[in-house]
This record gives C-alpha cells, sequence and structure tokens, in this order.
C-alpha cells in the first residue's frame, strides 16, 4: 500500500488572523483537501494505491546524532545542503496559486475568493469552454462581480448597473449607454483584469498578475506536477476549507507528522511505535532536509519523502500501514491563534526564539522557516494590502465554524446539508400529523392498540428529527472540541 499526501496553501485576506483550527470534517476513508479564503486556502488530500511497489525507496536517513549533555543546548535539526546564488529574493507574484477544485465550483454562478490578498471571482465562460479568474471589482462603481450572475449570452455581469463582461475582461454593454451614442465601453477604463488561469489536477490556478506580457505565462511555466493526481491506479478526493491562519503558521503545520497523534487523537490513525510510551503512541521521526533553494526543497523521512515546492505546495509520500488508510476527519485546536501572537512578538526571523525544536520530528518545519526567512525575509509581500497587525481574535464558535468555512463551498456537503434539514422537517411533519390524527380521531372509531401505536410512532418521529438536527448542527454547522475530554 502507497499513500501520497498533497497539501497546498493560497494566501488570501485576513492574513494572520486568528486561527479558527483545522476544525473537523468527516469523509470516512477519504482524503480530505481543504480550502479557506480568510488568509489562506489550502487543499490537502490523501491518494491511496495498492502496489507492491514503491514510490521512493525506503532508504535510510542521517545517522543520529550523539548524544549531548544533560547542561548543552540541543541544536536544531540541520539542513544538508543550501542551493543559493546571490542574493536571490522570492517574487510570491511570479507563481501559480491553486484557488478551487473543480468539484466545489458551480458553473451557473460567479464565485468570489481571496488569494494572495487579492479579491477575485471565479467564472465559467461557456462561450470559450473555460473557466475565468478576474478582479471581483467592477470598473464602474466598483461593486463585486462575485455578486453578479452569468446572463443569457454567457457573460459575467454585475449585479449593480447591469455592465456586462467577456472572458478576456472586456466590457461588451453598458446598459445606460445610448445605441447611437459613442462606443464608451471599448474604453480600456471599462475592462476588468483577468489573470491567466487554467485547469491542472482538477483544480483551478491562476497566475496574479494580470499585465498582458503574462497572457500566455503557462507555456514558459506551468503550475506544480504531481504524477500521482493523474495517475488512475490512485483514488483521490478534493474538498475545501476557508481558514483564517496565517501563512507561515499553516504551512508548518502540514509539515509537521508528529503533531498527529495528539492534535487529531481519536480522528486520524497512525502507525503505532515499537514502544508505546503514551496513550496517544507518538514516537521519534527521522527527518532530514537535503536540499533546500529558493524554490522549496525536499527532505528524506523514516516514512518516505516530504517536498515543499513554493509558496504553496507540500506534498508527502508515505508508505502507510492500512490504519492509517481510515481517516476519519481532521481536527485541530483554535490554540494556533496563540500560537500565532507569540510568533508575531518575536519577530518571524526570530521563532526560534519562541520555539523550541530539539528533535529531527521538526526538520521540516526547521527547513520551511529556513526558506522563509531566507527567500522571503519572514514575511508574504501583501503589497500594501495588510498592516502587520493581528485582528481581535473570534469567538470559539466562529473560529471552530463549519457551515461558512466548509458547507457553503463544498458541493457534495451542501446537498447533504439540504437533504438532511428536509428530512428533519419532513419527520417533524409527520409527527405533527399522526398527533393530529390521534386527536381528532373520535373515541372508539380506531382501537385503543391503533391510537396508541400512531403516539408512539409519532413520539419516534419527533425524537428522531431532534437527533437528526444534533447531527446536521455537528457536522455541518459547529462542533466544539475538548481534548482534555477525548
Amino acid at each position: 500500500m502507497e499513500a501520497l499526501t498533497i497539501s497546498s496553501s493560497v494566501l488570501s485576506l485576513n492574513f494572520p488572523a486568528a486561527s479558527p483550527g483545522d476544525t473537523h470534517i468527516s469523509k470516512p476513508k477519504s482524503p480530505n483537501f481543504r480550502c479557506f479564503p480568510e488568509p489562506i486556502s489550502s487543499f490537502r488530500g490523501r491518494l491511496t494505491h495498492r502496489s507492491k511497489s514503491k514510490l521512493f525507496p525506503s532508504n535510510a536517513i542521517s545517522s543520529p546524532s550523539p548524544p549531548s549533555s544533560v547542561s548543552a543546548e540541543p541544536s536544531p535539526p540541520e539542513i544538508e545542503e543550501e542551493v543559493a546564488v546571490g542574493e536571490e529574493k522570492f517574487d510570491w507574484y511570479a507563481q501559480w496559486y491553486p484557488v478551487m477544485p473543480l468539484c466545489d465550483l458551480d458553473k451557473r454562478v460567479p464565485h468570489a475568493k481571496k488569494v494572495l490578498g487579492i479579491d477575485v471571482v471565479v467564472w465559467w465562460d461557456r462561450n470559450e469552454n473555460a473557466w475565468k479568474v478576474f478582479d471581483d471589482m467592477c470598473p464602474h462603481r466598483l461593486a463585486p462581480l462575485s455578486e453578479g450572475r452569468i446572463d443569457q449570452s454567457g457573460r459575467l455581469q454585475c449585479v449593480y448597473h447591469g455592465w456586462c463582461f467577456d472572458g478576456s475582461g472586456n466590457c461588451k454593454l453598458i446598459p445606460q449607454a445610448p445605441l447611437d451614442g459613442p462606443p464608451v465601453h471599448t474604453n480600456k477604463r471599462a475592462c476588468v483584469a483577468a489573470y491567466p488561469t487554467i485547469v491542472h489536477h482538477d483544480i483551478v490556478w491562476f497566475w496574479p498578475n494580470s499585465d498582458p506580457q503574462y497572457k500566455d505565462i503557462f507555456e514558459k511555466k506551468k503550475p506544480p506536477f504531481i504524477p500521482e493526481l493523474d495517475d488512475p491506479s490512485f483514488t483521490k478526493l478534493m474538498g475545501n476549507r476557508d481558514i483564517a491562519y496565517g501563512y507561515d503558521v499553516l504551512v508548518e503545520n502540514l509539515m509537521d507528522p508528529a503533531h498527529v497523534p495528539y492534535a487529531h487523537y481519536g480522528l486520524m490513525q497512525t502507525r503505532k511505535p515499537d514502544v508505546k510510551r503514551d496513550r496517544e503512541g507518538g514516537r521519534p521521526l527521522d527527518f532530514v532536509v537535503k536540499k533546500l533553494d529558493m524554490d522549496g526543497f525536499y527532505g528524506k523521512l523514516d516514512m518516505g519523502i516530504g517536498q515543499f515546492t513554493a509558496p504553496c505546495i507540500f506534498s508527502l509520500r508515505t508508505n502507510p500501514t492500512p490504519s492509517e488508510d481510515q481517516v476519519n476527519g481532521v481536527v485541530a485546536s483554535a490554540s494556533e491563534t496563540k500560537k500565532e501572537r507569540k510568533i508575531k512578538e518575536f519577530g518571524p526571523t526570530n521563532w526560534q526564539k519562541a520555539c523550541f525544536v530539539p528533535t529531527k520530528s521538526d526538520a521540516l518545519v526547521v527547513g520551511f522557516r529556513r526558506w522563509f526567512n531566507k527567500y522571503a525575509g519572514g514575511e508574504v509581500d501583501w503589497r500594501g494590502k495588510y498592516s502587520g497587525d493581528l485582528p481581535p481574535t473570534p469567538p470559539r464558535e466562529q473560529l471552530l465554524d463549519r457551515y461558512w468555512t466548509h458547507t457553503v463551498n463544498c458541493q457534495s456537503c451542501s446537498k447533504a446539508h439540504k437533504s438532511l434539514n428536509a428530512l428533519e422537517t419532513i419527520l417533524q411533519v409527520v409527527a405533527v400529523g399522526l398527533v393530529c390524527v390521534v386527536a381528532a380521531t373520535m373515541q372508539g372509531a380506531m382501537s385503543t392498540a391503533a391510537r396508541t401505536g400512531l403516539a408512539i410512532l409519532a413520539t419516534a418521529c419527533f425524537a428522531a428529527s431532534r437527533l437528526l438536527a444534533h447531527f446536521v448542527h455537528k457536522n455541518f454547522r459547529y462542533h466544539d472540541y475538548n481534548h482534555a475530554f477525548v
């Protein structure tokens, strides 16, 4: 059995906000790709492949360091090779970013997203038979185009005054302009910024620069290629979730398998250690970053290979035991909020003063922080869209919300939510109807046994509706999580 975990995060606007945690989304025995427009959009998933061969050989990783004395300060995990040419600086606006998986996009309506602090609208252009990503702002009076619709001619129509745009961002109709007047719709100021867009691995990607010179950027630079995502022998499931994490906090969390037995206890099964030292079964992990440069890094793990493709793709190829395929959900603590504020206090480039990382299990996190500080200066280039101050921490109900951060954007969960709500209503109607029948039936017109049976059935329907309501709220809207009682 082989498995590949793909994680990608797309930056968006609420920046390093108080994080709502990796709130639990259940998809039994399937990967969960997550995405979120508050500061970051993230896809995360697991692909399984049944084969005796391995994606990567299980070579031995670097030998362990000799034990240090008790009083010595342990060194953080080292990076074997760093490649640098001059003073390279990572260009955040010369990269492809995943926006949404196709499975959660509806061709009938425009979709609002926030990526790298840019408000964008994703919509289906049936005239060109392609997905498009535009600035989410009408040039007329700045109304969000994502609140509009796709008109009868297949154009994106603004909800405010009906201006219409084609797949290239050109204005094709200004209803308020006289037919016999000057063609004001052809003025370039009437156009919407259209970004280079491509569908790759069943995900819509965009290039965050609308300059015409990048119109054919796909021919020069393609989004990261992950062969397993196009391999029919693998099973994949994609999804999305909007989470208000800061970019760096989220990415390092994805690179940290050591937290899974604890933060995801009872939700994700992991390998059993040779010697079990606690309830959760945490164990030493032998990781080492082999090579790091401006484009990212890769590392060897005792379970396989991990690779970070800057700025937002992390893949983990593992050879799991059968139990590791039984993923019952994804959850994390809202304590990421406190972690983010602590790192902010020390400054991203001084994060090791805030965090003590003495073991090899943190090697990938150390590698990411090294990349982030060396090539990005310890910050995302927001181009003035973020002041650097963290917003107030939202209430827990908002941090762990599921409905607005996932359900409404996921076609399968949205359909399930509507269907279960309808079933709940039907059960309540049946319960009330049965009570009315029992009450309206004349004494003697129905046997006592029949009346009792209907009363019991009405009670059962009402109880079932209440249980169903609790299930819907817990799985599709909000469910608190307290690690102390797990």
